[in-house]
């Protein structure tokens, strides 16, 4: 009965770190290029009373053995990189990514970061960066004449001019992409930074060598979806509502023994 009270409350633990991952997840839901999270659990360990093949007698052996196990324990919380819903805005600096890859950004210590967010702006000196500040890489300047602005597929910069009449180049847009995508650490503003799990960076044109392509006037948004969200949130809760009740239930047997003497 004491390793129950303790296997329940490892329940709730994790129930309650999912429900933190679950809540993530839903205050997120209309976070551009967003990527859901997802907690994985794993049983903990078993003690042995009894062990499966041991000898009953000169020639038998014992089929099945006797194990109890400890609780559970999370893992993981792993971020789920499907692609997201497009929605058309018409604003020519919102780009979205169809395929793999990242936008590559550069953060105000000098390190390079990534996004799937394609919400650009234009700052003070006329260079595409996000909604902090901080620029794409490489670093592309619109002229302050552009009349407008053309992103092509291949992450061609083309601009019109006042007083031409053909679009001049000023940049290219390349992406970043990883061996494992999943391995990069979020460091929250939609970024995600390089780590050791994730792989070291490559990067590559737009519509090559397997990198996705980029459309103009699109935003990708949260690959949350609601429903399956408030399932999971049903589910974690009536899982912790049962760890509860395991510990109530032990706590009332505990009970029981102790008043056994009157």
């Amino acid at each position: 009965m004491i390793r129950a009270l303790w296997t329940g409350a490892t329940g709730m633990q994790a129930q309650q770190l999912n429900m933190d991952v679950i809540a993530n997840n839903l205050a997120n839901v209309n976070t551009a290029g967003f990527k859901r999270g997802r907690g994985d659990f794993q049983d903990l360990l078993y003690q042995t009373l009894r062990l499966a093949g041991t000898a009953s007698s000169s020639n038998t052996k014992v089929p099945t053995g006797i194990q109890v196990g400890h609780g559970v324990r999370t893992v993981a919380v792993q971020k789920i990189f499907l692609q997201g819903d497009f929605m058309q805005t018409q604003n020519e600096l919102d780009m979205t990514i169809e395929g793999k890859g990242f936008f590559q950004i550069r953060t105000p210590d000098g390190e390079t970061a990534y996004t799937r967010s394609g919400a650009f702006k234009l700052d003070n000196d006329g260079r595409i960066v996000t909604s902090d500040g901080y620029p794409l890489e490489p670093e592309i300047t619109i002229p302050d004449d552009a009349l407008n602005i053309t992103i092509g597929p291949d992450g061609t910069v083309s601009v019109l001019q006042a007083g031409q009449t053909v679009p001049s180049e000023v940049g290219n847009i390349e992406l970043a992409r990883f061996p494992n995508q999943a391995g990069l650490k979020s460091i929250g503003r939609n970024l995600y930074v390089e780590t050791d799990a994730s792989g070291p960076v490559t990067t590559g044109t737009p519509g090559q060598d397997g990198y996705g392509t980029i459309a103009q006037g699109f935003l990708e948004m949260s690959n949350v979806s609601v429903v399956e969200e408030m399932v999971n949130m049903i589910v974690s809760q009536r899982a912790y509502e049962i760890n509860s009740k395991v510990i109530q239930t032990s706590d009332d047997m505990l009970q029981v023994a102790n008043q056994l003497k009157r």
